[in-house]
């Protein structure tokens, strides 16, 4: 493994581990077996290296929510995509995304909150643009769409929050299924209905 690689991946873990506030550069050298002039060639800083860190890690997943909203199914569909993504990406890396949901709950002024908050409103403001583009199916959006989208990422956010914290154990056992997408988007979609 390079050492940019290396570098990488023991601060993902630190970070996840610890939090970004709590982790020092020395402890990250110190794990990655290099040096802090080698750290600073590759990233500049702690910070760089986290917005490094998030700009590779979410890479993907950024594709994966463009996808999306390229498709030209109805707003089910386009939310049943939606949260397999979001699943998809918590699979993937189970400590990345408890860390970049971390990141997100730090304090407003926190330099890692302001690394992060572009890529959740990135996220958020795909899932307004998918309930935009469903106003024919849900009626007369009226602001609704902000709702709808706080309400579905949050949803979707707590299911994998909390699958994570019952599979701490066996990874493996907690699996999550298709049928647990479908049906977190057909409970979501029973709440916009009923």
């Amino acid at each position: 493994m390079e050492n940019k690689d290396r570098i990488m991946e023991c601060a993902k873990d630190l970070f996840y581990a610890k939090g970004y506030d709590a982790v020092g550069v020395q402890e990250i050298v110190d794990r990655a077996g290099i040096t802090k002039p080698t750290l600073y060639y590759y990233f500049g800083s702690k910070l760089g290296l986290l917005k490094a860190l998030l700009e590779e890690g979410l890479s993907e997943f950024r594709r994966m929510i463009q996808k999306v909203l390229r498709t030209e199914e109805g707003i089910q569909g386009t939310l049943y995509q939606f949260a397999a993504a979001y699943c998809a990406f918590f699979e993937k890396d189970r400590k990345y995304y408890m860390m970049f949901m971390a990141l997100f709950y730090s304090a407003r002024e926190n330099e890692a909150y302001q690394a992060v908050k572009p890529y959740v409103m990135e996220f958020y403001d795909a899932a307004v643009q998918a309930f935009e583009r469903a106003s024919g199916q849900l009626g007369n959006m009226r602001g609704r769409q902000e709702q709808f989208a706080i309400g579905f990422i949050g949803t979707i956010n707590n299911f994998l929050l909390l699958k994570y914290e019952r599979g701490q154990s066996d990874p493996a056992r907690e699996k999550i299924s298709d049928e647990q997408v479908r049906s977190l988007v057909g409970q979501f979609m029973y709440g916009i209905f009923s």
